[in-house]
């Protein structure tokens, strides 16, 4: 799939379990409620909503480049999830039925049309055969693995994503396998159709190799992604290749801090003699008080050299400063200041698109969830 949403200014710019290398138990806020089931099947789920103040009021009452919390000036749905899963013992699988614009949004170039993607955020059935050292094989749709923030916001820690996140894969169709080679160590290969599509738009096919270095301590741990292959439309010439790599450092219950790195290349991008690079870089943290509440500052650069991510060659600088407010589990609020700069005009302001530098918002999220994570 080609980067195409990602050119659509005004609403676009892990997410796994642990054997599949995002980092879930290290960005959740607090442990989980108790497990809703029935049988052998686990529920859960959330409802997610906000509202945002855009500064620049855009006539489009959009906020641009980002990818949840997309509408200005108004109260907006997010998402709303229901999850139904079961362990793999040794078969087993994970259904999403999602609602809401973020679907919309994180659907919104699937060739497959967001018809009926969008209500899928997931879908995948699970083979972890016994005596086998933990390996596991996931057939389906499933979230990336890339990137250090998750897709929903009971698991991270600001409301509204990052540029890293926005800008990078969001799922894939395929197969995936994780095997651990160590009780801190594991390593990962997936073959899928592309970025974000559940049909391919080409015949070549995707392939991602990944590893987790989870030390028993808990203080540490380091992910690595590599994403390779052809996400043009009807050609397999050019292949794209995305390394992300993503350190947690927790050194206590109230503090831990992540560290995000990506680097991009597209071949032929823009015509056959022509390469295009990307660049970024993220950090956050988060604060916690006590039980009830806690903050998260984040900063990011991402440096879009040749243009090819936001459709121009620009610098952005982006600063979140997120409060959080937990009535009870299962129920919290996140108060959230972003400042998006740019060195060339890019934001859109009143009526006149692309003519601001920046831009400056303040968003109310509230979210209430239930069962585990």
């Amino acid at each position: 799939m080609t980067l195409s949403r990602l050119f659509i200014r005004t609403t676009l710019p892990l997410t796994l379990a642990a054997t599949s290398f995002a980092q879930t138990d290290s960005q959740a806020p607090a442990p989980a409620p108790s497990v809703w089931s029935a049988g052998a099947i686990n529920f859960s789920g959330l409802i997610d909503g906000y509202y945002s103040f855009n500064s620049n009021h855009p006539a489009s009452r959009a906020n641009n480049l980002r990818n949840f919390e997309v509408k200005a000036n108004q109260f907006s749905l997010n998402m709303a999830k229901l999850t139904l899963d079961h362990d793999p013992d040794p078969v087993g699988f994970k259904l999403d039925l999602g609602f809401g614009r973020a679907w919309e949004i994180f659907h919104a170039t699937d060739p497959a049309g967001t018809d009926v993607v969008r209500y899928i955020p997931q879908a995948y059935v699970s083979l972890k055969p016994k005596n086998m050292g933990g390996l596991q094989i996931d057939f389906g749709k499933f979230y990336t693995s890339a990137g250090a923030e998750l897709t929903e916001n009971n698991l991270t820690w600001s409301y509204g994503r990052g540029y890293l996140y926005t800008n990078g894969p969001y799922y894939h169709f395929g197969t995936r396998i994780t095997k651990p080679l160590h009780e801190t160590f594991a390593v990962g290969l997936q073959i899928v159709n592309g970025w974000n599509n559940v049909e391919d738009n080409n015949s070549g096919k995707t392939f991602g190799f990944t590893t987790a270095y989870t030390p028993k301590s808990k203080k540490f741990a380091w992910f690595n992604n590599y994403y390779v292959g052809p996400e043009k439309n009807n050609t397999n010439e050019g292949k794209r290749n995305f390394y992300d790599t993503v350190i947690n450092l927790n050194p206590s219950d109230k503090a831990n801090f992540y560290f995000n790195l990506d680097i991009g290349n597209e071949k032929k991008a823009l015509d056959p003699k022509t390469d295009a690079s990307w660049v970024a870089f993220g950090m956050a943290g988060r604060f916690a008080a006590n039980d009830k509440w806690a903050f998260s500052p984040r900063y990011e650069i991402y440096d879009d050299k040749d243009g090819f991510i936001t459709a121009q060659k620009q610098t952005l600088h982006s600063f979140t400063l997120t409060g959080e407010y937990k009535w009870q589990q299962g129920l919290l609020a996140r108060l959230e200041y972003r400042h998006d700069r740019s060195n060339k005009p890019f934001y859109d302001r009143g009526n006149e698109l692309a003519s601001a530098k920046t831009q400056n918002t303040l968003t109310l999220g509230i979210v209430a969830f239930f069962g585990p994570k």
